[in-house]
């Protein structure tokens, strides 16, 4: 017999499944009534109603295939070497002091592909997965696991939204709005009608008007929101970075990994321009290291993180991070100049304590 806690988490998952339940519920009764009660029962004119039924069934295609992968795309997990192992595991756990704790951290990630820190300058570490978390990898509590460049996570698709499916949930955003404004541009005519008595009094007649106002409310909310994903795409940001700055060795910093628009849009949609405005997978990278912007910091203006003073009896050198080898695709985005950025790695604070971030 199933214990009772696993019966209601099963029970929540299944009412996540409520608003994907009512967009696909929404997206069947258009059809029925773009495609019978508009374009077969409504339209008279052959030629405008084959047009008019090519089109549609093309972008409605896109559209649904679209939204297929951003709900069943699996979101990506950090690789195997940014968790730890048995040994670091029960080496963390049997230490209390905090100052410890984060020299340990730092050991595991001297290695590692990790340029950003926490608000005060610590490690990133996931106490609920055990990991190092890579940049811009952020803990889900919904899916409960640390997913790979999060964005959020969208109860409209009932899954996470990062590096494994941000093109797919960008090209849905794309083709349900053309799927919106077309149904809104061919039915606008029929509408005008509706109101100047000039269809048949039938049930296509309310058909064609809600199918109306359906589309063009829609339309309205889906042009801001493809609007703001297309500003954090040329920005190279996530949801999260444009409310909360990645910090790095010189602080906070929104643009750390803005490479500019051309490279910024490759790194979601990839080099091959076949593959744009198809959902398949042709992002960049592999979601655990990224290509980062040169900076140039002020140098009156004083760092996040404090330095050490080797003048200072006691003080030990900063600890800094080998030069990580990024991979190939990753280095088609740097451009002459920008590939020497990549060897600054911020310094860690022994003092500093372990920041545990979501």
């Amino acid at each position: 017999m199933a214990p009772s806690g696993s019966r209601s988490i099963a029970c929540w998952r299944v009412l996540y499944w409520i608003p994907v339940l009512f967009i696909c519920l929404i997206v069947a009764w258009s059809y029925y009534a773009y495609v019978v009660q508009l374009c077969i029962e409504t339209i008279e004119n052959m030629g405008e109603k084959i047009i008019y039924l090519l089109l549609y069934h093309m972008l409605f295609i896109m559209f649904m295939w679209s939204y297929w992968q951003t709900i069943f795309t699996k979101p990506m997990n950090p690789l195997k070497e940014f968790h730890l192992s048995h040994p670091d595991k029960e080496l963390l756990e049997h230490e209390d002091r905090r100052e410890s704790q984060q020299e340990i951290l730092r050991r595991l990630a001297k290695d590692l592909p990790i340029y950003t820190r926490t608000t005060s300058g610590a490690v990133r570490y996931c106490d609920h997965c055990l990991l190092l978390k890579p940049d811009r990898c952020h803990h889900c509590s919904a899916c409960d696991k640390c997913i790979l460049k999060m964005d959020h996570h969208c109860p409209w698709v009932n899954n996470c939204v990062g590096f494994s499916n941000y093109k797919f949930f960008m090209l849905f955003l794309a083709y349900s709005l053309l799927y919106c404004l077309f149904v809104t541009a061919t039915d606008l005519q029929y509408f005008i009608q509706f109101w100047t008595n000039g269809l048949p009094d039938t049930q296509a007649k309310f058909h064609i008007m809600f199918l109306f106002f359906a589309a063009s409310t829609f339309s309205v909310s889906l042009a801001f929101l493809f609007a703001y994903h297309c500003w954090l795409v040329c920005k190279n940001r996530s949801t999260l970075e444009a409310f909360r700055a990645p910090a790095f060795q010189h602080g906070p910093d929104k643009n750390g990994f803005n490479l500019g628009i051309n490279k910024n849009f490759r790194q979601v949609f990839g080099d091959e321009k076949k593959y744009w405005l198809l959902p398949v997978f042709s992002s960049l990278g592999d979601g655990c290291s990224f290509a980062k912007c040169p900076v140039n910091p002020d140098p009156e203006q004083p760092s996040l993180f404090p330095v050490h003073n080797p003048s200072v009896k006691g003080a030990t050198e900063p600890q800094q991070f080998p030069p990580q080898i990024l991979r190939e695709s990753q280095n088609q985005l740097l451009s002459n100049g920008q590939s020497e950025d990549r060897d600054k790695i911020g310094t860690s604070n022994p003092a500093l304590t372990i920041e545990k971030e979501t």
